[in-house]
């Protein structure tokens, strides 16, 4: 995610990182190229300009569509935001109430607290695709991280580890059968939080639309300068430009936001999500430097 001064407009206003210019170049440029074509044609060889009344109601629906585009996409990318909000609440909230009640037992209060760090990390390995656990697998002792790399849902492994601490916590009495509910339902969360986040990734939105727009797209910029080569003449060129720049650069943004959990400089900041998870719960539970030789039985 890229941080910005939403009042500098000037600041940002001739930055190409993040802008998507450079992915819609080659859209842009053929269609200013077939202009220059269109206008040359018209000009020296026949007259070939058509009415500009089907393009005026053509780009009224088209427009629609845009903006139904780019709300879904963005509704997509909000909820993802909002998932991960959740994620961070759960995971503060789990290791707020394990740090008090399990005091009694400093090994298994930390091994909740480790494992509910590792949990964010391997929800964004997962909707990633790669293996990348940040610095909290380091915590974990040598076979507990080998049984996560090589366990067949990364975050799913995390959530039952942290199910396995709380029921041995239950069964040595540190907390109570409505404690144990409550905090159980802190997982739970975080199990539904993960399921949301993969159904955005693996739900796009339906093929049948993003092609026809993308077909109409494609048929009204490349017939707008026949529509407009009579009344602007050489002028056509910079006004396809512009059209096409803006019509592009609106589906393409609808496609940037549509899948939040990427790598890419407008998806959401997972990794900074996730130090900063791993920051909060060692903080609350007093454990800047916490040591790695904690051997818990019965997990």
């Amino acid at each position: 995610m890229i941080r910005y001064d939403p009042h500098g407009w000037f600041d940002h206003f001739f930055d190409i990182r993040g802008t998507l210019l450079l992915e819609i170049s080659v859209r842009v440029l053929t269609c200013v190229a077939w202009a220059a074509v269109v206008v040359a044609f018209h000009l020296y060889v026949t007259p070939i300009g058509i009415p500009v009344t089907i393009h005026s109601l053509v780009g009224v629906a088209l427009g629609l569509l845009l903006v139904f585009r780019t709300n879904a996409s963005y509704d997509r990318y909000w909820e993802g935001r909002k998932l991960w909000g959740s994620i961070v609440n759960e995971t503060r909230n789990l290791v707020r109430s394990g740090h008090a009640h399990l005091a009694g037992d400093r090994e298994l209060m930390l091994q909740l607290v480790r494992w509910t760090a590792v949990f964010p990390y391997t929800v964004m390995s997962t909707l990633r695709g790669d293996a990348v656990i940040g610095p909290a697998a380091d915590d974990l002792r040598p076979e507990d991280r080998v049984e996560l790399l090589t366990s067949q849902h990364l975050a799913l492994h995390a959530a039952q580890k942290l199910t396995q601490i709380l029921r041995l916590a239950y069964k040595k009495g540190l907390i109570t059968d409505h404690l144990n509910v409550a905090l159980d339902q802190n997982i739970q969360q975080l199990i539904d939080a993960l399921g949301g986040c993969e159904r955005i990734r693996k739900t796009p939105l339906p093929y049948a639309y993003v092609v026809h727009l993308r077909r109409a797209m494609v048929i009204y910029c490349f017939t707008l300068p026949l529509a407009l080569v009579e009344t602007f003449g050489w002028s056509t060129v910079i006004d396809v430009a512009l059209v096409a720049y803006i019509y592009f650069g609106i589906e393409e943004i609808g496609v940037e936001i549509e899948g939040p959990f990427g790598h890419d400089e407008n998806d959401l900041p997972l990794k900074d999500i996730c130090d900063t998870i791993y920051k909060n719960v060692y903080a609350i539970a007093d454990l800047s430097d916490p040591p790695r030789d904690v051997d818990v039985q019965g997990l």
